[in-house]
């Protein structure tokens, strides 16, 4: 038997495995190349080194930036966060910040990336708080000197979106004390140098407090005629707590809009205000509107009219709030009002009187210094007119109607036959009519007056001397003037007992002449004979 050689197993080509590496490597080769490339490019023209952020940061927020910890974010989308943000004013680094932030998150997209397109998509800034030095202080003029609105341009880079959360503005004043703006969000769009942008605000004003939220367009930016920029918006401002501006009290709710320049912004409001009183008066309901115009850039303000309905009066006011500390002025009129409805604020039981009234006045408004009062500050010159006035009282009215009949030397007997007697209007169980009507004017919390006149059937007096807004005491002197003697002043055994005076007090072609004295207190008002016209 013949041994045949044994055949061995041919190996497996090769070939195969050698074009699947190659191949493999012909596909793997551009990848890498193309991440390599991507990598040396994206760190080439990376857009958020710090050395390239920090002059977009000093654009937008018009101040030296200085950061504590700052990092890269790559995914979802390219950018940084940064804290412990310092921000001084560019032209005094050497002066205490004007602010500082917690956090900053800047985040753009790879598409702009790739396209070296400058724009931002979004900044992101949290716990921001600003401090503006007193008006008129050195600090003042060294955060903010002349021309600085210049570095208020805005960023050359597109920032698409802004916002800010949990921001604080405060206004420091010369006293030491401080207006702060609790900001909970502003957001900003399409934020760059020469172009208009669009805002939403969500904040608290420092006094009054209360709620303000606005939406609008701001610019573009004129930096070296900041006043020239344009605004425009809407705005809500409720509630209102009027408690906070001193001697008045009630919650107030305005909404209105506003256009214009930013150092001349014409402005529109209306509020309701359900509760409003002065002091301890008794609350009433006011609607209001007003047309105004507003310096954005010093916050004076020119009143151009107020009107303000109370019951079935309107009051009708212009004037301005201008200055630093503000001084404020208004002319203020009533044309055939009704005098309950303006006494009904300013008194805590019932109005005594009612009647149609007329006034004109002008009020100024010093500023609040040391910690004076509002009554202090007040300054009001003015002339009223109540042509027929009623007192609501029945037992005071009453009164006053027996002392008219007496005053034109009626009976006061409702039985009599004496035909004035018997007319219904001059019995003392029908009201009867007075007027008053004069000038006065208010000073440090004290109503004085020249003359006063009132009148009612058979009398009129004038009256110089005092109101006190504080405690409500009275001083009047003045003389008292009737058709009748001086008997008919008294009843009974009092009036014989003082007709042998009746030559002292009786004026040629007149009744009796009076000198009388208006005195006291809440606790008792004393109308007594002034016969030797004590002052």
């Amino acid at each position: 038997m013949t041994n045949s050689p044994t055949l061995a197993a041919a190996p497996p080509s090769s070939q195969p495995r050698h074009k699947t590496r190659l191949w493999t490597f012909c596909l793997v080769l551009p990848v890498v190349v193309l991440v390599a490339t991507g990598i040396y490019f994206i760190n080439v023209h990376w857009p958020y080194r710090y050395r390239e952020i920090e002059p977009l940061l000093q654009q937008v927020f018009a101040s030296q930036v200085k950061i504590d910890h700052y990092r890269r974010t790559y995914f979802p989308n390219p950018g940084f966060v940064a804290t412990g943000l310092t921000l001084r004013r560019n032209s005094a680094p050497d002066l205490p910040p004007v602010g500082s932030a917690r956090d900053l998150i800047v985040q753009g997209s790879w598409l702009d990336l790739l396209l070296l397109r400058k724009r931002v998509r979004v900044v992101e800034v949290t716990g921001l708080h600003i401090v503006i030095p007193p008006v008129g202080s050195r600090a003042n003029h060294e955060d903010f000197p002349a021309g600085s609105s210049a570095d208020f341009g805005g960023p050359t880079t597109v920032v698409e979106q802004l916002n800010m959360h949990e921001a604080t503005l405060d206004i420091m004043r010369t006293d030491g004390s401080r207006y702060s703006f609790p900001i909970r969000q502003l957001i900003i769009r399409n934020l760059q140098k020469g172009k208009a942008i669009a805002y939403s605000v969500d904040m608290q004003n420092a006094k009054p407090t209360g709620h303000i939220q606005s939406t609008g367009s701001f610019g573009p930016l004129t930096p070296k005629n900041l006043g020239a920029t344009p605004v425009s918006g809407n705005f809500t401002f409720s509630p209102v707590n009027l408690r906070d501006m001193g001697s008045i009290s009630g919650t107030l709710s305005a909404a209105g809009h506003f256009n214009g320049a930013l150092a001349a912004i014409e402005a529109y409001a209306t509020s309701d205000t359900p509760d409003f009183a002065v002091g301890s008066g008794r609350p009433a309901a006011i609607a209001g509107s007003v047309h105004c115009t507003i310096n954005g850039l010093n916050a004076d303000l020119v009143i151009h009219s107020i009107e303000a309905k109370t019951g079935a009066t309107t009051i009708h006011a212009h004037g301005s709030i201008i200055g630093s500390p503000k001084v404020t002025n208004l002319d203020i009129a009533v044309i055939s009002g009704r005098v309950q409805d303006i006494l009904r604020p300013f008194i805590h039981d019932k109005v005594p009187i009612t009647g149609v009234v007329w006034l004109h006045s002008h009020a100024h408004l010093e500023p609040s210094k040391n910690g004076s009062k509002f009554l202090q500050r007040l300054q009001v010159d003015g002339t009223f007119d109540v042509p027929a006035e009623r007192v609501i009282n029945r037992a005071n009215e009453q009164k006053l109607s027996a002392f008219s009949q007496r005053a034109q030397g009626l009976k006061s007997d409702p039985t009599s036959v004496d035909p004035a007697a018997a007319d219904p209007a001059s019995s003392p169980s029908t009201d009867v009519l007075s007027s008053l009507h004069g000038q006065a004017k208010i000073r440090d919390g004290v109503l004085s007056t020249q003359r006063i006149t009132f009148q009612i059937p058979g009398a009129a007096a004038d009256f110089n001397g005092s109101f006190n807004l504080r405690d409500r005491t009275v001083h009047l002197l003045g003389n008292l003037r009737m058709q009748s003697d001086i008997s008919h002043v008294s009843t009974g055994l009092m009036s014989v007992l003082m007709k042998p005076l009746i030559p002292l007090f009786k004026k040629q072609h007149a009744g009796a002449v009076i000198p009388i004295a208006i005195t006291g207190g809440p606790d008792g008002y004393k109308i007594t004979q002034n016969l030797l016209h004590k002052k």
